[in-house]
């Protein structure tokens, strides 16, 4: 006696796989570019928080002392924060653009943009924000 001959061999041909890897392939090439445009606005709506905590910090010290901070670190240093935060798009605290009063105001830090050339997705530069 033979082995019996299994005439209904089941499985996928060379072709039918790489029409399923092109179609997968086609896929994952149409979501990347939502992914970056989701992280860069991830980013931004870090850098706008980053912006808003610092801004109101810089105004309770005004309020407060009567003059504007010297430097960042002195909000840092009187416990406004606990750090100042990171830049997304530079990725350090220490690239702040930091904008003096005018007048005589006391103090040097008056307003912070941050520190990157990179241009937002609604076309205006970051350090313009």
């Amino acid at each position: 006696m033979g082995r019996p001959i299994i005439s209904g061999k089941r499985g996928y041909t060379l072709i039918e796989l790489m029409v399923v890897l092109t179609i997968i392939g086609t896929l994952a090439s149409m979501a990347q570019p939502n992914l970056q445009r989701t992280i860069i606005r991830a980013r931004e709506n870090s850098l706008r928080q980053s912006l808003f905590v610092m801004r109101d910090v810089i105004d309770q010290f005004y309020a407060d002392r009567g003059k504007y901070p010297d430097a960042l670190d002195d909000l840092v240093t009187d416990r406004y924060v606990r750090a100042i935060p990171e830049d997304p798009f530079t990725k350090s605290s220490s690239t702040w653009v930091i904008m003096a009063p005018e007048g005589d105001v006391q103090g040097s830090v008056f307003d912070v943009h941050s520190g990157s050339n990179l241009v937002s997705l609604d076309g205006t530069p970051y350090n313009e924000w």
